[in-house]
């Protein structure tokens, strides 16, 4: 039989812990772990693939590029979705989450148009982890010529 509540300030925290949904932090970090690890494993194996007819530096941006392909591709065909729920961070982290996090807003305002949908709307997302990204590089490039590194 379920307890009937009577939703004072007193007693709305211990409500709602109560009825919210118990997480498995472990297992979640643990899953998290492996599917990144696989996927920057096939990452490395691409690098190393790409190794046998270019330079390094030539291989690691092919095998980037790779993966930004692929992981389009699986957001498009929606499996990218499908591994983000089930591996959390762990898919987000590598540069495949970058390109899912560009991928699906355009997708999901395409029917806006292709400028106003996704031209405007694809960035919506990723657009801050850039500026994040180009903002804090600049100010390290700047620590490290003033004080030298």
């Amino acid at each position: 039989m379920e307890k009937t509540y009577e939703i004072t300030k007193d007693n709305y925290k211990s409500y709602v812990f109560e009825k919210m949904p118990k997480s498995s932090h472990w297992k979640n970090m643990i899953w998290a772990f492996i599917i990144g690890g696989v996927i920057c494993t096939i990452g490395q194996a691409f690098i190393e693939l790409y190794k046998l007819w270019f330079s390094v530096e030539d291989a690691s941006v092919l095998a980037s590029g790779t993966m930004v392909l692929i992981a389009a591709i699986f957001t498009g065909l929606g499996i990218y979705d499908n591994i983000g729920r089930f591996a959390g961070a762990g898919s987000t982290i590598p540069i495949t989450g970058f390109s899912n996090a560009v991928v699906s807003p355009a997708l999901e305002f395409r029917s806006e148009g292709y400028i106003y949908g996704v031209g405007a709307k694809m960035f919506l997302v990723a657009g801050p982890v850039i500026v994040n990204g180009v903002t804090i590089s600049v100010i390290i490039a700047l620590l490290t010529l003033l004080f030298g590194g």
